[in-house]
C-alpha cells in the first residue's frame, strides 16, 4: 500500500509542476504584451510601462516563474489589477460558494444515479428498465442552463419558493445560504446524474453475470441483499471513475449555472476577470481548478485501492 500511495503521489507532484509550467507559459510567455492586454489599446506607453514593472513582466521568464510558484506555495498569489485587493482573498471568498455548490450536486448526482442505475439492472429489458433509460438520455440531451431557466421560472417566477438568483452569504444562516444553492445544484446535477445512472446500470450488468452473485443467490441471500452487499460494491470500481471525473467537471463548469443564477463563484470571477483583462487573477483561478482536479483524481486512485485491493497487488 505504501508502494501504492508513492507512486501516486509522486505522479501527483509531477502533474502539478507540468500543469504550473503550462498555465504559465500560455499566459506569460505567448507572444503579447500582458500589461497592454491589461490596460487596453488606448494606454499611454508610461502608463503601461509602469504596471509591466509593477506586475515584475520586465524580469526573465524563469524569475516571474519561480516568483510565482514561491508565492502559490507561501499563499501570496499577487494584487488583482482590477479589485485591488489580494488574489487569495477573492478566491476564498468565490470557493465558498463553488465548493458547497459543487458538493451539494455530486450528492444529488450520486444519489439519483446509484438508485436509478441499480433500479435499471434490477430490471433489465423491463419497463422500468427502459423507463429510467429514456429520462437518462433526455437528461443528457437537455443543457443545464437551459434547466436552470425552467427551474427559475416554475419555482422562483410561478411557485415562488425560492430567489430567482443572488446569494445572501453563510452569514446570513446556513439555511438561506444552503435554499439559495438548491436551484443551481439541481441544474447542475441532472445531466450528471442521467450520464452515471447509465454508467452504472452498464457496470451493475456486468458484474450480476459473475460466478459469486450466482454462487450467493443459491446460498439463499435475497436479490435485493445481493445486489446492495455485493454486486454493487464489485460494480463502483468503474463508476468511481466517473464519478471523479464528474466532481471535477463540476467544480470547472459552474461559468454558466454561476452567471445564470448570478452567484458569486469561482466560474463567476474567471469570466469577470477574462471580461476585466486581470490576467493574474485567471492565472491563478485557472492554477487553483486545475491542481483541484488533479487532486480528485488522486482521491480517486486512492479509493481504487480501498475498495478494490486487487489494484494495489497489481500495481505493486
Amino acid at each position: 500500500m505504501s508502494l501504492f500511495l508513492l507512486k501516486r503521489v509522486i505522479t501527483l507532484l509531477a502533474t502539478l509542476v507540468g500543469t504550473s509550467l503550462v498555465v504559465f507559459g500560455v499566459l506569460e510567455i505567448l507572444p503579447g504584451n500582458a500589461a497592454q492586454l491589461m490596460m487596453g489599446p488606448d494606454a499611454s506607453p508610461d502608463a503601461v510601462q509602469a504596471l509591466t514593472v509593477q506586475l515584475g513582466l520586465d524580469r526573465p521568464a524563469f524569475e516571474r516563474y519561480g516568483h510565482w510558484v514561491y508565492g502559490m506555495l507561501h499563499g501570496d498569489l499577487g494584487l488583482s489589477y482590477a479589485y485591488g485587493t489580494p488574489v487569495s482573498e477573492l478566491i476564498l471568498e468565490r470557493l465558498a460558494v463553488t465548493v458547497p455548490l459543487a458538493l451539494m450536486a455530486m450528492a444529488l448526482t450520486s444519489l439519483l444515479a446509484l438508485a436509478a442505475g441499480v433500479y435499471a439492472a434490477a430490471n433489465h429489458n423491463r419497463l422500468g428498465d427502459i423507463g429510467v433509460m429514456g429520462l437518462t438520455q433526455i437528461g443528457i440531451a437537455i443543457p443545464n442552463f437551459w434547466f436552470a431557466i425552467l427551474l427559475i421560472l416554475l419555482f422562483s417566477v410561478q411557485l415562488q419558493w425560492f430567489a430567482a438568483g443572488g446569494f445572501p452569504g453563510w452569514e446570513e444562516g446556513l439555511g438561506e445560504a444552503v435554499k439559495a444553492l438548491i436551484l443551481p445544484a439541481i441544474s447542475l446535477a441532472l445531466v450528471q446524474a442521467a450520464i452515471l445512472a447509465r454508467f452504472t446500470r452498464s457496470a451493475v450488468l456486468e458484474v450480476l453475470r459473475e460466478d459469486f452473485v450466482r454462487t450467493a443467490r443459491a446460498k439463499g441471500l435475497s436479490r435485493r441483499a445481493t445486489l446492495w452487499r455485493h454486486v454493487l460494491r464489485n460494480a463502483m470500481v468503474p463508476v468511481i471513475t466517473v464519478m471523479g471525473l464528474q466532481f471535477s467537471e463540476l467544480l470547472t463548469g459552474t461559468i454558466v449555472v454561476e452567471s445564470v443564477f448570478y452567484l458569486p463563484g469561482l466560474g463567476r470571477l474567471i469570466f469577470q476577470s477574462i471580461a476585466n483583462r486581470d490576467l493574474i487573477v485567471v492565472r491563478n483561478c485557472v492554477m487553483l481548478l486545475a491542481a483541484m482536479v488533479v487532486i480528485v483524481n488522486f482521491v480517486v486512485d486512492v479509493l481504487y485501492a480501498v475498495i478494490d485491493p486487487r489494484i494495489k497487488v497489481r500495481d505493486a
